[in-house]
């Protein structure tokens, strides 16, 4: 095998193969005698059909399974001989080439490959300095997380006899559209409990004002007009009278903030404790956000302190995927079959989306590079154990089975499996950053 590298900028490369005349050769011998085999001639028995025959009726199909044959191993080959790793593995279009006996079979292969970055100093005595965040949890922070606690803990109860509905009550109500004295098909809801004041409509109309003031036993009427141009015929042009009969008054009571409340909450012995294990938490959590501060304060500078040329090909992906992430988002908020139908929306969206995240997309795939040669240089390994963590972790935060992501991953294939792993291993790489960094002042 003969190899030609041409460099085409910092990142690719045009590898010209050359597959030798014999290889060639014999791929075609055991094309046609694989073939010979099978094939079927009229007035030939199996096997026995001449070559000149199996090749004018069978030459161009011989060729393409030669080509197919020949050259993704070729393809490997030379990117070992030539020491250079693609950042995607692309063979080239088969359906171009041309193979014939007693020919060499050459072909093109360009290729990006990964940057050589010269890493920056992140390590002392030359550490990362990060701005210091001088947050802490005051006594009214842990006043307010029990406060929500108590919110959390209240019940729901009757209020008492004749008490008139007032916003911040709750309503029971049965209510039903009658159209002409009679009913309105989907018009009939019983039971339903009604925040008075919160302006949520009821079967699509709003009750509120019509039930302030209002005890339990007493019975509304609300009137509703239609447009003409209203989608339900039935009601288009009509005015429905919507009865609501009061069933109940119910009233929120929230705990007194006591030693009995902290004891219903827990394994608490007294309220102090209560209040010490909340101050706790929220400690904790202002840690993480200030650790995921500073971890962000990390990737700027990393981003900024290291310049070289980013595969062209690693940023499309990235784009792609950033597109049909962004775009999967707004059709869940939107909810199914509220998206415009027209293709031409939806391609001028996907041209505008591209354009708008491109800069993010190239600083992922470059803050990732960057991550990647922290991680080689320090010997950064990812267990099982820590894929198996992360997988629990994930299904948690997504409240679904842990076994719902492994099938994800499995059904993703090496490629998807590779990918997590890789993720996994850049956090990893971006926490020894973190930890060799230095708070100012």
């Amino acid at each position: 095998m003969k190899l030609e590298v041409t460099e085409l900028g910092p990142v690719k490369r045009a590898i010209k193969i050359e597959v030798p005349e014999d290889a060639v050769n014999k791929e075609f011998d055991r094309v046609y005698s694989d073939m010979k085999r099978q094939a079927r001639i009229p007035g030939f028995r199996p096997g026995k059909a001449p070559m000149s025959m199996l090749e004018k009726r069978y030459g161009k199909a011989a060729e393409q399974d030669v080509i197919q044959r020949l050259v993704p191993d070729y393809y490997h080959r030379a990117m070992k001989e030539a020491d250079v790793t693609p950042v995607l593995v692309e063979i080239p279009p088969l359906e171009r080439m041309k193979a014939q006996r007693n020919t060499t079979l050459t072909f093109t292969a360009t290729v990006e490959i990964k940057p050589k970055i010269e890493l920056r100093d992140y390590r002392p005595p030359n550490p990362i300095s990060l701005k210091p965040d001088p947050r802490s949890i005051s006594d009214e922070e842990v006043d307010k997380a029990l406060e929500r606690l108590r919110e959390s803990q209240a019940r729901i109860d009757a209020a008492p006899k004749d008490t008139p509905l007032d916003e911040g009550l709750f309503a029971v109500v049965n209510i039903e559209g009658l159209l002409d004295g009679q009913p309105v098909e989907g018009s009939k809801k019983d039971g339903h409990l009604h925040t008075v004041g919160s302006n949520e409509p009821v079967v699509g109309i709003k009750i509120d004002e019509a039930l302030m003031g209002k005890t339990e036993g007493q019975t509304v009427e609300v009137i509703q007009e239609y447009p003409a141009t209203h989608p339900d015929e039935r009601l288009a042009g009509k005015s429905v009278t919507f009865r609501i009969a009061i069933v109940g008054v119910k009233q929120k009571n929230i705990p007194a903030l006591d030693d009995e409340f902290a004891k219903d909450c827990g394994p608490f012995e007294n309220l102090g404790a209560l209040k010490d294990k909340a101050r706790t938490e929220l400690e904790n959590a202002l840690k993480r956000e200030v650790e995921e501060g500073h971890k962000d304060q990390i990737i700027e500078r990393l981003v900024e302190m290291h310049h070289f040329d980013l595969p062209e090909i690693l940023v499309e992906r990235e784009v792609k995927t950033m597109v049909r992430q962004r775009l999967m988002d707004e059709q869940r908020k939107k909810g199914a079959g509220h998206g415009p139908d027209d293709q031409a929306y939806w391609e001028a969206e996907v041209k505008r989306l591209q354009q708008d995240l491109a800069p993010d997309a190239k600083k992922r795939v470059k803050l990732g590079l960057i991550l990647e040669s922290i991680a080689d240089k320090e010997g950064v390994a990812v267990t099982e154990q820590e894929l198996q963590e992360e997988i629990t972790k994930l299904a948690q935060s997504l409240q679904i089975p842990v076994q719902n992501i492994q099938e994800m991953i499995k059904s993703g294939g090496d490629t998807s499996r590779q990918e997590f792993h890789d993720r996994i291993r850049a956090e990893k790489a971006l926490q020894l950053v973190y930890q060799f960094a230095v708070i100012q002042g």
